[in-house]
């Protein structure tokens, strides 16, 4: 038994309220051009169990996924961060996807330890080379997402995800501005950056997260009239993130909450080598481990 006296910093394996980041959902017209981005390009996995038809598709990351239903074109006012297991296996496959995607907003551009991919879409991601000082031990999943938002809402995004989610944020200031940070689940974040760019009409596209304490947000949300869909017994929905003490509406991000009881809390999904193909096979080989080895 230790003592009283302990070495270790114990803040440092806290975990807030928000206890898993589940998904990006953004629409999407043609399922053949995402299959050729997000599986091909990306080397991203198709979710092999669930929503498997021509009206969705879920697209694994590893603990994390894009839910990409077809329709009219969803762009996220920001930036989704990846991480990736070899970014010039990444650039390879971008390469060989280019032609097909000619026609569309695909683009990238690798740059110091990076990736800067634009969908067909025009969604924007960052594709990171595994680092566990930064985004701890994983070599495969979505460790932030970024949004931008209006000079001055920061410290107020802040303050709504402490005071109406009870989940820990923090803010700051870096060479491309001051932004707001809120630790999500293990390892992951939301990020909200201050841009003087304008910000677009909200399109419907939203994420998922899971919350330990779920009433106790959702009484809050409804008494300031911001809940936007009672879904189930183990969901809810709401769009506006507010200044608490105003109700000033400072950014507009649908958050799907869900409570750990929710059937697919926590799921387990598969995730492909996409380095592994018909003509380069070994037996087993199949499956990427997306965090880092022992040591």
């Amino acid at each position: 038994m230790g003592d009283a006296a302990t070495p270790y910093d114990r803040t440092r394996d806290d975990v807030g309220n928000i206890v898993e980041f589940g998904h990006v959902n953004t629409r999407i017209p043609d399922q053949g051009l995402a299959t050729l981005f997000y599986v091909m390009g990306l080397g991203l996995t198709r979710d092999p169990y669930l929503v498997v038809g021509v009206d969705n598709m879920w697209v694994n990351a590893g603990t994390c996924q894009f839910h990409l239903p077809t329709g009219p074109a969803q762009v996220l006012c920001g930036v989704t961060g990846l991480v990736v297991p070899d970014l010039a296996a990444l650039c390879a496959r971008l390469e060989r996807v280019r032609g097909r995607l000619r026609d569309t907003a695909f683009a990238f551009h690798r740059g110091d330890g990076l990736v800067d991919v634009v969908s067909p879409w025009g969604n924007r991601l960052r594709c990171h080379k595994p680092d566990a000082a930064r985004f701890g031990r994983i070599t495969l999943g979505m460790p932030y997402v970024e949004f931008d938002t209006r000079p001055g809402t920061t410290e107020g995004i802040a303050r709504f995800y402490r005071e109406i989610l009870g989940n820990p944020a923090m803010t700051g200031e870096d060479a491309d501005g001051c932004f707001a940070r809120v630790p999500v689940g293990r390892g992951e974040s939301l990020v909200f950056r201050e841009t003087d760019a304008a910000i677009p009409e909200f399109d419907g596209n939203h994420i998922q997260i899971a919350l330990a304490d779920f009433s106790g947000p959702h009484r809050r949300l409804l008494e300031r009239g911001l809940v936007t869909e009672e879904s189930d017994a183990h969901q809810y929905r709401f769009q506006h993130i507010v200044e608490p003490a105003t109700g000033t509406v400072l950014v507009t991000v649908e958050h799907e909450v869900r409570s750990m009881r929710h059937p697919m809390f926590a799921r387990a999904l598969v995730n492909r080598d996409p380095s592994v193909t018909n003509t380069d096979y070994e037996t087993g080989q199949e499956a990427l481990v997306w965090t880092m080895r022992p040591g």
